[in-house]
C-alpha cells in the first residue's frame, strides 16, 4: 500500500505540474459547468475521468494528423482528402469504430494489424483506431462517468502498459526492407523531433493517473506486470 501511495503522490504531481501544458496545435477542450443537469449525477472521481478521456481522444487525433503528415502515401490509401478531414471522420464519422479496411479489428489486433508486412492498406488507421478501442475498452466501454459507474484500474494500467509497446513499435519495427513501417520521430544531425513521444507520454501518464488514484480510492492494488516491450507482445484487455 506504501507503494501506492508512492505513486498517487507522483503521478498528482505530475498530472499539476504538466498535463495543464496542452499542444499548440490542440483544440480548446471546454470543460463542462458543474451546475448543468448531466453534471448532477457525477462525483469527483467521475469528472476526472471524463477529464482524462477527453484529453486522451483529443491526444490520439493530433497523432492521426500528425502520423499522416509524416507518411502521407499511408493517407492516399485510403482517402484523396486532406489529413483533417480525414481524421475528423474517423472520430465523428457514423461507424462504430468498425471499419471494413482494416476487417473491423479494434484494440491490440488492429495494432498489430498495423505492423504486419502482409497487410498493404492504410497503417495509420489500424494503429489509432487499435489504440482508440483499446482505451475506450478499459475505460469499461464509456466516455463519460456518473456516480455509479465503475472502471477496473488494472484496466488502465494494462492500457498504459500496451501503448507503451505500440510507441515501442512505432519507433522500431520495419519491415523485410528495413525500412520503418510509419515514420514518427526524427533523430538526426539535422532534425531532432519528439513530438510523437512526447503527446504519446501524455496519454499515459494521464491514464496511469486515473488507473492509481482509482486505486487509492477503492483500495484494490495494481498488479505490476514486468513486460519487455521489445518483445512486442501486447496485455489482454
Amino acid at each position: 500500500m506504501k507503494n501506492n501511495k508512492f505513486y498517487y503522490v507522483f503521478f498528482c504531481l505530475l498530472f499539476l505540474v504538466y498535463f495543464p501544458f496542452q499542444s499548440l496545435n490542440a483544440k480548446e477542450i471546454v470543460e463542462p459547468d458543474r451546475q448543468s443537469g448531466n453534471q448532477l449525477g457525477k462525483t469527483d472521481f467521475d469528472r476526472m475521468a471524463d477529464h482524462e478521456i477527453r484529453e486522451n481522444i483529443q491526444s490520439l487525433r493530433i497523432l492521426m494528423i500528425k502520423l499522416y503528415k509524416r507518411n502521407p502515401s499511408e493517407l492516399k490509401k485510403s482517402t484523396s482528402d486532406d489529413a483533417e478531414k480525414m481524421v475528423n471522420w474517423v472520430f465523428n464519422g457514423n461507424h462504430n469504430w468498425n471499419f471494413e479496411a482494416i476487417n473491423n479489428l479494434q484494440g491490440t489486433d488492429a495494432i498489430y494489424l498495423a505492423f504486419n508486412e502482409e497487410y498493404k492498406g492504410d497503417r495509420v488507421l489500424p494503429f489509432i483506431v487499435g489504440i482508440y478501442t483499446m482505451l475506450i475498452k478499459a475505460h469499461g466501454g464509456k466516455k463519460e462517468f456518473y456516480l455509479f459507474d465503475s472502471v477496473d484500474p488494472q484496466l488502465l494500467y494494462n492500457a498504459s502498459r500496451n501503448i507503451e509497446t505500440a510507441v515501442w513499435k512505432l519507433s522500431n519495427a520495419k519491415d523485410g526492407t528495413g525500412k520503418p513501417f510509419l515514420l514518427a520521430n526524427e533523430l538526426n544531425e539535422k532534425e531532432n523531433n519528439l513530438s510523437f513521444e512526447r503527446e504519446f507520454g501524455k496519454i499515459i501518464g494521464r491514464t496511469d493517473f486515473l488507473a492509481f488514484t482509482l486505486s487509492e480510492k477503492m483500495e484494490r492494488s495494481i498488479t505490476r506486470i514486468i513486460q519487455n516491450v521489445a518483445t512486442g507482445l501486447f496485455i489482454p484487455i
